[in-house]
């Protein structure tokens, strides 16, 4: 049986889906408006029972500091690590901000280091990471110099967080895409949307799926 109460796995489930689909968890306020708590206090009193059941990790002075944990099962401990852990080479630079060149292009022979990580930090799983550089992604919590994780995919939804190749150069953005454009949107209010040329060279090279930062 769950240890859960029926509100706090809603949360949970609020979260992990937002994570799926989004690339990030939630803000207070956004769980606070799904779950109608008339302050941001209620929805951090749910976290906080969470965190003391061992179902995420509340990560202080972040906008959207919510790891969620893996649930143990029914094996040993040991085989429980051997499974989390998640061994992802770092394959470069993305930039967040103008996008970078060529130099950072996505190629296996380019690794330039492996780092192991826990599976349960990212949704989807990633194939490797890159390092950010520039900070037109700060109000989605990715700062420069964070180690973004990525999963590859050539296709997303509106509002997801990619990485995406344009001439030849790599940028990391939220997507967005109507009846006539597409762009790529950052998260700081000092950069501009990147606006899709017809003709352009552009691809999608994967979907944003968690951060490892200070690695």
């Amino acid at each position: 049986m769950s240890d859960l109460t029926a509100r706090q796995q809603a949360i949970l489930d609020f979260i992990a889906t937002k994570v799926r689909d989004e690339g990030l968890p939630p803000t207070l306020a956004e769980i606070a408006a799904a779950f109608g708590f008339n302050q941001t206090r209620g929805a951090h009193k749910h976290l906080l029972a969470l965190e003391a059941k061992g179902r995420l990790q509340l990560l202080p002075g972040k906008a959207r500091g919510i790891r969620l944990r893996a649930l143990p099962g029914a094996r040993g401990a040991t085989a429980r690590r051997r499974d989390a852990a998640l061994e992802l080479p770092v394959l470069g630079r993305v930039a967040a901000g103008a996008p970078i060149g060529a130099n950072g292009e996505l190629a296996e022979g380019d690794i330039e280091r492996h780092l192991l990580l826990d599976r349960a930090m990212f949704f989807p799983t990633p194939d490797y990471l890159l390092k950010v550089q520039g900070d037109s992604m700060v109000d989605d919590g990715i700062f420069d110099g964070d180690l973004i994780a990525v999963h590859r995919t050539p296709v997303a939804e509106n509002g997801q967080i990619v990485v995406a190749r344009i001439d030849g150069e790599l940028t990391v953005k939220r997507f967005q895409r109507d009846s006539r454009r597409i762009s790529l949107l950052p998260r700081n209010p000092d950069y501009a949307p990147i606006v899709i040329a017809p003709g352009a060279d552009f691809a999608i090279e994967g979907l944003y799926c968690g951060l490892v930062r200070g690695a």
